[in-house]
């Protein structure tokens, strides 16, 4: 019986891993991040000071807008660069140049779309999404459940489909780091995949979690 475990297990080692697929525009959908600053700059990203500044008193910024799988994502798909003059035309779609140039080189290049295309497009989905009234920049912490996170947002924008929007929570769950928002590929609501939905609900476990105020 030992040696036939050990066949199987070294059968199995043998056999070949599951190959992501990066090549630009093979995903499936949209997530775009957007990033509670507050929790950000509460941590190791208070260094941050183009984004956490005290003054500043940012809420969601926005994070990136991931090409995604239906169970998992590709990254770094291609090798074209932002050039410094679309750096400049798109200086407030992000809260730091280092951001935006990351986040075309982890996951705008797997869009298959061009670096003005795909910066277009953020910058169309984030303005096309409008944030509740009490999540824009809350003066005091605000406590919240889940579900009625997600009714806040489907509230302010009834064309969300559902389960299109998504909080992701760290510390055990206990303070939102990020909203997670997803979009087809053609930039209609959608709803988020099966492995998103388990996710946020595994992040933010609690019964409820603490949105942080701006500063």
């Amino acid at each position: 019986m030992k040696r036939l475990i050990a066949a199987l297990l070294a059968a199995a080692c043998a056999l070949p891993a599951l190959a992501r697929d990066d090549r630009p525009g093979v995903f499936d959908y949209y997530t775009m991040s957007l990033s509670w600053s507050p929790e950000f700059c509460s941590g190791r990203g208070g260094a941050d000071q183009e984004q956490c500044a005290t003054g500043r008193q940012l809420g969601f910024v926005l994070h990136g807008l991931w090409p995604q799988f239906e169970r998992g994502y590709p990254e770094s798909c291609g090798r074209s660069r932002i050039s410094n003059g679309l750096r400049d035309q798109y200086a407030s779609l992000y809260p730091s140049p280092k951001l935006l140039f990351h986040e075309w080189n982890k996951h705008g290049s797997c869009s298959g779309l061009a670096p003005q295309d795909y910066l277009a497009l953020s910058a169309r989905l984030r303005d096309s999404l409008k944030i509740p009234a009490a999540y824009a920049r809350p003066q005091q912490p605000v406590r919240v459940t889940p579900g009625d996170f997600e009714a806040a947002f489907h509230k302010a924008n009834p064309w969300l489909a559902r389960d299109s929007v998504l909080p992701v929570c760290g510390a055990g769950g206990r303070f939102l780091r990020e909203a997670r928002v997803c979009f087809a590929k053609d930039g209609k609501s959608r709803s988020c995949s099966p492995e998103a939905i388990s996710y946020s609900q595994k992040s933010c476990g609690q019964a409820t979690f603490l949105m942080k105020n701006v500063r």
